[in-house]
Order: C-alpha cells, then sequence, then structure tokens
C-alpha cells in the first residue's frame, strides 16, 4: 500500500481522493492546502491528516506526493520531494518549460523515485484500442490527426485566480486542456517536429487567452491539428485519418469511458458512404487507474516519466507553441 499525500485540495485534488477510495494500492493519508478551512471537513470525512505546509510533509512518514497545485510551482515542488526520498504523481502539465520538465525528471531519476504525469487519457479504453489499430493496420497509414478540447474556463474564474494568470496558462486553454490532446496524440503518432501556432485574447479584456490554434508536423510524416477555445461551450474531439478509414472520439464530458466511431473504406465500391459504427468499450475509472499505475510503479521503484520521455517531450511542444505564437512563424521542437 503506497501511503500517499494530496498536496491542494481544490475540486480536482478532492476528485482524486474520491477516485482511490478503496483501492488496495494507493491511500491518502495527509494533505496540504493553500485555504485549509475550506479543506478541513473533506479531510475529515476521508481520514486525512491535515499539515500545515508542504515542507511539513515532506518530513512526515509518508510515501509519495500527489500535486494538484499551480504550474508554475510544478517543478519546484517535485524537486523538493525527489530530495526528501517521496515518489511523485503531478498533475499536468509537468513544467512550463523544457529546462523545467527536464529538471524534474532528472531530479527524480536521480534520487530514483517515480514520477507519474496526470494524462489519464492513456487508461481510456477508446484510445488504446485506436493505438492498436494504427499498429495492426486496420486504419492503414497514418495521414493525418486533428482534435480541440474547448469550455467556458475563461467564465468560470475570476480576474485575480490564478489560472487567469498569463504566467500560468500561457497559450491559455493549451496549458490546461490542450495538453491532454497533445499527450494522446505523442502515444499514438510519435514525437513532433515543428509547431505553427497562433494565440489569442478575444472573449474577454482581461486573462489568459482564449482561443489558440496549432498546426503541427510529426516526425513520421503525418501532419496534425489541434484548437483549444476557453470561452465556449464544453466539447473535445480527436479523429485520426489513416489511409484506409478514420477513427473518432469525442463528446463533452471527458471523464467518462470513451466511445469510438469508425469509418473504413470499402475497396470494392469507393463512392459507397456507410454511417459510422460506433464501438463501446468496458467502463473504467480513468484518474483510479492512473492512480494505481503509479502506486504499483513506485511500490516496485519502477519509473514513469523518464529523461527525453513523452512528459518532457509534451513540455517541449508547449514552449515551441509559445515560441511560434510569438514570433508568427513555424518552431521546431526543442
Amino acid at each position: 500500500m503506497l501511503r500517499a499525500a494530496i498536496v491542494g485540495i481544490g475540486n480536482w485534488g478532492q476528485n482524486l481522493v474520491r477516485s482511490a477510495e478503496g483501492s488496495g494500492l494507493i491511500r491518502f493519508v495527509a494533505g496540504a492546502t493553500r485555504t485549509a478551512a475550506r479543506a478541513e471537513d473533506f479531510c475529515k470525512k476521508h481520514g486525512i491528516s491535515l499539515l500545515r505546509s508542504y515542507e511539513d510533509l515532506l518530513r512526515s512518514d509518508i510515501d509519495a506526493v500527489v500535486l494538484t497545485t499551480p504550474h508554475s510551482q510544478h517543478c519546484e515542488e517535485i524537486v523538493a520531494a525527489a530530495k526528501a526520498g517521496k515518489h511523485v504523481f503531478v498533475e499536468k502539465p509537468l513544467g512550463l518549460s523544457l529546462e523545467e520538465a527536464a529538471r524534474a525528471v532528472a531530479a527524480c531519476a536521480e534520487a530514483k523515485v517515480t514520477l507519474a504525469v496526470g494524462y489519464n487519457w492513456r487508461f481510456q479504453p477508446a484510445l488504446r484500442e485506436l493505438k492498436t489499430m494504427l499498429g495492426d493496420g486496420r486504419l492503414g497509414k497514418l495521414l493525418h490527426l486533428e482534435g480541440n478540447f474547448c469550455g467556458p474556463s475563461v467564465y468560470r474564474f475570476g480576474r485575480e485566480h490564478w489560472r487567469h494568470d498569463r504566467e500560468e496558462a500561457p497559450a491559455g486553454g493549451m496549458t490546461g486542456r490542450g495538453v491532454h490532446v497533445v499527450d494522446a496524440m505523442l502515444y499514438l503518432a510519435g514525437r513532433i517536429d515543428a509547431v505553427a501556432s497562433q494565440s489569442l485574447r478575444l472573449a474577454r479584456d482581461f486573462g489568459m487567452d482564449d482561443t489558440t490554434s496549432m498546426l503541427f508536423r510529426f516526425a513520421g510524416g503525418a501532419p496534425g491539428y489541434l484548437g483549444t477555445v476557453a470561452a465556449t461551450a464544453a466539447t473535445w474531439r480527436l479523429q485520426v485519418f489513416g489511409s484506409n478509414g478514420w477513427a473518432e472520439v469525442g463528446d463533452v464530458e471527458h471523464l467518462t469511458t470513451w466511445q469510438m466511431r469508425v469509418s473504413f473504406v470499402d475497396g470494392k465500391d469507393l463512392a459507397k458512404k456507410e454511417s459510422p459504427r460506433t464501438l463501446a468499450f468496458p467502463a473504467v475509472s480513468t484518474e483510479r487507474a492512473e492512480l494505481e499505475h503509479f502506486a504499483e510503479s513506485a511500490l516496485a521503484r519502477r519509473p514513469i516519466a523518464v529523461p527525453r520521455g513523452d512528459e518532457v517531450h509534451n513540455a517541449a511542444v508547449l514552449e515551441a507553441i509559445l515560441k511560434s505564437a510569438k514570433e508568427e512563424a513555424w518552431a521546431k521542437v526543442g
């Protein structure tokens, strides 16, 4: 059993605690947050000892920390946990720059503690099936990927909230939402070589950008597109096009178990247009799955995020998106 502490006990931190209830692999036993008074009742209900500070947590008798803190804090918090010999699960993004992400991963590798990043989409049965379809040739040669991840984030938070800090949320919805789609694309198609992007603030006169669009060139040759609009109704989608057909996931809610739509070319009748088939999958909690995968790996001292891995490359993609938007030109991914 991995004894874990939750750091940041807002809505998402509480969701992670609830998702792990009854697990035989991980149990939350301690916690710390900036607004302790708001978390007291929740912590009492879930048997969590609320400590005064992150430093107190790192000195306590725990095995791991789970970080749901502002993006800019991730790197220093991870490095501190590694020095204290604690395993780390951190919500995405790993860092706001390639340098930060690489430093965090290197610190955990040096301390021989496990580091995991909260890209829970990788535990979706539909996404895993999509990867299998690319691997076994059912979709044919990969030609193009496209996606979006949108919602009314800019209206949910007040002017002073940290999510409106342009340093905390560079490229707007890309930082909190789009990194999920990028991670799924990396899982399916491999590394991204170059990015062209634009990021704008159109809906409000303060806060983060609300409309960001990106073009990708993958190392394997396929192009891609991603759009994040943080000032519209909720929707998300990921569609993969191959030479034999396409497969698509997407809806309004992304925390449920996804369905997938597929459509294939009819080689005997190329003019034939059939409605897509919908594939359903067994229900799964991706939050519980990712936490239990982290716990299993930590208990076995097995790494997850590693130097030059996808988690670090994702941060490099974000950095290239920012560079491209600023310079209005294609940017190589570092």
